[in-house]
């Protein structure tokens, strides 16, 4: 009997979008977050390390969710509720998101080789249709 097991956590992305909309948002990075403290600390560390870069307003509006919001993040995502947050500077709007998300347990590759029959494939030559 095959048995599949699950692991509770939460999927992270942030995304950039310019306020123009002349350019589809883009997905700048995501994360596979184990606990709701490490999805958390994820966005947290992100606006820790680009305040410095934002404008004025941007920066307190990050520092603001960093601490003032953080509680209240933390019992959202505790309650496994979604949880997004956006600044917006200059002309981009960053957003983070992080959902609930079970993940399914991957195959461990222990060695760095991959067994011998995978060398045993040939490259695919098309026949001609004269011959």
């Amino acid at each position: 009997m095959l048995r599949t097991t699950t692991r509770p956590g939460f999927w992270c992305e942030c995304w950039t979008a310019r306020l123009d909309g002349k350019q589809p948002p883009t997905l700048f990075g995501s994360f596979d977050a184990y606990s709701a403290v490490e999805a958390n600390n994820w966005v947290a560390t992100i606006l820790r390390t680009i305040s410095p870069a934002l404008d004025t307003a941007s920066s307190q509006e990050a520092w603001t969710r960093l601490h003032d919001a953080r509680i209240d993040t933390r019992r959202a995502l505790l309650r496994r509720e979604p949880w997004t947050v956006s600044i917006t500077h200059v002309s981009t709007r960053i957003t983070w998101t992080v959902r609930p998300a079970l993940f399914l347990p991957m195959a461990h590759r222990g060695i760095g080789e991959l067994p011998s029959c995978a060398y045993d494939f040939k490259p695919h030559r098309p026949q001609r249709a004269d011959v």
